[in-house]
C-alpha cells in the first residue's frame, strides 16, 4: 500500500507511466518485496507484491493528475534515501506523509501574474503587436485566477476550461481593441495558452511509445476534449465580439 502511495501521488504530479512504475517497483522492493507486478491505469493502479511464496494484490484510486515538480523530486530523492539509507516502513511513510504535507507550493498571486507573463510572452511568439502585449497579460491572469477558484471549488474541469477560454479572450479582445492593436485576432489566441495541457500532451506520447498504450490513450483523449472545450470558448467570445469570423 506503501508503494501504491508513491505511485498515485506521483501519477497525481504528472510523471509518466514509466516514472510511475520504476520508481513504485524500487520502493515495494526497498521495503522487501522480491516480486512486483504494477498496473498503471488512468484513474487506478493495481499492484501485487510477492514476499517468499506469499503474494498479495492491491488496488489504489488515482485522484486528479496535475503538475507539481516539486512534490515530485521530493518523492525521487525519498526513494533514492530508501534505497541508501535502508529506511523502515514506519520512517518512509512518515517522510512521505511530511513530503505531501510540508512542500511549499508558490503563493496564487504570483502564479496569476506568471501565467499572464507566459502568455504575453508567448504572444509576441506569434507576433503580436505590442500594443496588445498588456491586454494578453492582464486577461491570461484573471483566467488564471477564476481557473484557480473555480478548481477549489470542485467544477468540472471541461466545463472550466470553456468558462476560462471565454473570459481570458474576451477580456484581451477588447483591451487590445481599446488599445488599437492591429492583431486583436492573435492576440484572443495568446491569452488562453495557460489551458494547453503540455504536459498531459507529451506523457500520452511517452506512454503510447513506452509500452502503455491504454493510459497513452486515455490521456490523449482528455487532451483532445480539453481542446474541444477550450476552442468553443474562443469560438463564443469571438461571436461576442465578431472577431475571427
Amino acid at each position: 500500500m506503501l508503494a501504491m502511495e508513491f505511485g498515485r501521488i506521483l501519477m497525481e504530479c504528472g510523471a509518466s507511466a514509466r516514472i510511475v512504475e520504476e520508481y513504485v517497483i524500487r520502493v515495494a522492493e526497498g521495503l522487501g518485496a522480491k516480486r512486483v507486478d504494477l498496473r498503471v491505469g488512468y484513474a487506478s493502479l493495481a499492484i501485487t507484491v510477492g514476499i517468499s511464496d506469499s503474494g498479495i494484490t492491491r488496488m489504489r484510486k488515482v485522484g486528479h493528475l496535475g503538475v507539481n515538480q516539486r512534490l515530485d523530486q521530493g518523492l525521487r530523492q525519498l526513494v533514492r534515501r530508501l534505497e541508501t539509507e535502508k529506511l523502515s516502513l514506519d520512517v518512509t511513510e512518515a517522510e512521505l506523509a511530511r513530503l505531501v504535507k510540508e512542500t511549499p507550493r508558490h503563493p496564487g498571486w504570483l502564479v496569476d501574474l506568471a501565467v499572464g507573463l507566459a502568455c504575453a510572452s508567448f504572444s509576441r511568439l506569434l507576433d503580436v503587436d505590442w500594443q496588445a502585449f498588456l491586454p494578453v497579460f492582464g486577461a491570461a491572469a484573471i483566467g488564471q485566477f477564476v481557473r484557480r477558484q473555480l478548481l477549489m471549488r470542485h467544477v468540472n474541469v471541461f466545463i472550466v476550461a470553456t468558462v476560462v477560454a471565454f473570459l481570458a479572450s474576451f477580456i484581451s479582445g477588447l483591451a487590445s481593441r481599446w488599445w488599437l492593436s492591429g492583431t486583436v485576432d492573435r492576440a484572443m489566441v495568446s491569452a488562453v495558452l495557460l489551458l494547453v495541457p503540455g504536459v498531459p500532451a507529451l506523457n500520452a506520447q511517452y506512454d503510447v511509445m513506452g509500452g502503455h498504450p491504454t493510459l497513452g490513450n486515455a490521456r490523449a483523449v482528455w487532451v483532445g476534449t480539453i481542446l474541444i472545450f477550450l476552442a468553443i470558448g474562443v469560438w463564443l467570445s469571438q461571436m461576442v465580439l465578431g472577431e475571427g469570423l
